[in-house]
């Protein structure tokens, strides 16, 4: 036992030093590479690999690192130096996450929330438009259809796919990630009236392992994507020292916004078909059953079980006539 508990903390040990050393140390001391090569070369030369060389050479010269001891104090501050960055930028790309999905944006300060409200409205009136096109796209060839015609579907799909563009369902946040996760409450309380904040932590606790796996991952793929917007954050100001900063931060901008989409529609979409597909298991677990496809008032019944309130204070006779008169 002993021996196996041994070898699982030190499998553990070696897990988690590995996980360290990719997520925070790697991409700082990436972030201090860049930072060395803007101070060595600046804005002037600023693609001059040989002054870059010779910059380097001088450092490497100087007598305050040409020893080990220099080396190892050289070596272990700019490891901490390279966790220190790496866990400002995750610490930034939480902020970025809260910002992105917006969930709480009503009550951010004054100035954010004017912006957020306007930005929403604007989104409001673009899917509104959007859904009046798709809907005068779907009454045609509904009419055809009665006609015993056939239209072209294509305009009808360009019309769906432009107001998916904008969101998923009418927009109530002002981004399209923020709104891609609200759709999915949207969509199950119209379907079936279940109320995804309350049934969730209930249905995460049966779910196959491996479907918690795959949510687990879309999930952190999320993370991992506005920890890179983070990044793009922290490289921008760089660009005073050295202008290629300036397209690093842009790449890495791009590539943020396009893997947090990608990565919000995916953990959307799963959350969506775990309820979809493992709310009847629930209802077992809790004592009812549906018979066929999970019906429009499923949500009822759930509501029944799992709200919880404090119970009405029932008045006595006195207080009963007192109130009465």
């Amino acid at each position: 036992m002993t021996g196996i508990l041994a070898g699982f903390s030190g499998q553990l040990g070696k897990d988690l030093a590995d996980r360290w050393l990719g997520l925070l140390a790697l991409p700082g001391a990436l972030f201090l590479a860049i930072v060395a090569t803007a101070r060595a070369v600046g804005q002037a030369h600023a693609l001059d690999v040989s002054r870059l060389v010779h910059r380097i050479t001088e450092w490497a010269h100087d007598p305050a690192v040409n020893t080990v001891g220099g080396q190892v104090v050289l070596l272990v501050a700019a490891l901490a130096m390279s966790v220190a960055v790496g866990l400002v930028a995750r610490v930034l790309g939480s902020a970025i996450e809260r910002v992105v999905l917006a969930a709480d944006w009503q009550s951010w300060p004054r100035p954010a929330r004017g912006v957020a409200r306007r930005r929403t409205r604007a989104r409001q009136s673009r899917w509104d438009e959007a859904h009046r096109e798709y809907s005068t796209r779907w009454a045609e060839a509904a009419h055809a259809m009665a006609m015993n015609r056939r239209l072209d579907p294509e305009t009808r799909h360009a019309a769906l796919h432009v107001r998916s563009s904008i969101a998923i369902e009418r927009p109530d946040r002002p981004t399209w990630s923020g709104d891609r996760i609200h759709g999915v409450s949207v969509r199950l309380l119209r379907d079936h009236r279940l109320d995804l904040a309350l049934l969730w932590p209930h249905l995460w606790l049966i779910l196959p392992d491996e479907a918690r796996k795959e949510i687990t991952a879309a999930r952190t793929a999320m993370t991992r994507a506005t920890e890179l917007g983070a990044w793009a954050v922290l490289y921008a100001p760089l660009t005073y020292l050295w202008w290629p900063a300036a397209i690093i931060a842009a790449l890495l901008g791009l590539t943020a916004r396009r893997r947090t989409r990608a990565a919000t529609d995916s953990y959307a979409r799963l959350v969506e078909a775990a309820v979809r597909l493992h709310a009847r298991d629930l209802a077992q677990r809790l004592g009812f059953d549906y018979a066929g496809p999970l019906p429009a008032d499923a949500g009822d019944r759930f509501d029944e079980l799992l709200k919880s309130a404090p119970p009405a204070v029932v008045a006595s006779e006195p207080e009963r006539d007192q109130l009465a008169h």
